[in-house]
């Protein structure tokens, strides 16, 4: 009888340990979020006003998407979209205004002597970049990502 009660309490344990390592596991997972749901939505300007956006970077595929397709939208970030940004990105177009899902990411590099800020629309950006001694350098790369608006804010 004593051994049955020993092997009890050790399946107690042992199915214990295997919930609670379970219930861990899955809240991690949940907290890392989906990355093409409500987890890569972010506030993002357009012309002043904040919006929210769902996005999503696009896989490279055989050839560019910004060769192949000549109306990409622009979203200027102060980090690659992967990371966290310092300041919220800024985008170009939205729904009913020239807009089309996928976006070419553009990085906003501030130039030596000119303290880093939030821009508010894309004039503003390309205002900076302008000029004999522009406060920042614009630096396109060869990312493209998936973006829909989902809200304004």
């Amino acid at each position: 009888m004593r051994k049955i009660g020993l092997t009890s309490r050790i399946g107690v344990v042992l199915f214990t340990g295997f919930l609670v390592v379970g219930l861990t596991a899955g809240g991690a997972l949940a907290a890392q979020g989906n990355p093409n749901g409500a987890a890569s939505q972010r506030p993002v300007f357009y012309e002043g006003r904040l919006v929210t956006v769902n996005m999503f970077e696009v896989p490279a595929a055989d050839g560019s998407l910004l060769d192949r397709n000549q109306s990409v939208n622009t979203i200027y970030a102060s980090n690659d979209l992967d990371d966290e940004q310092d300041f919220n990105s800024v985008i170009d177009a939205i729904q009913g205004e020239g807009f089309n899902p996928l976006w070419h990411q553009v990085l906003i590099v501030f130039n030596p002597g000119s303290t880093p800020h939030q821009f508010v629309s894309e004039a503003q950006v390309l205002a900076a970049a302008a000029g004999a001694h522009p406060e920042i350098t614009l630096v396109s790369t060869d990312e493209v990502y998936r973006c829909s608006i989902v809200g304004q804010k």
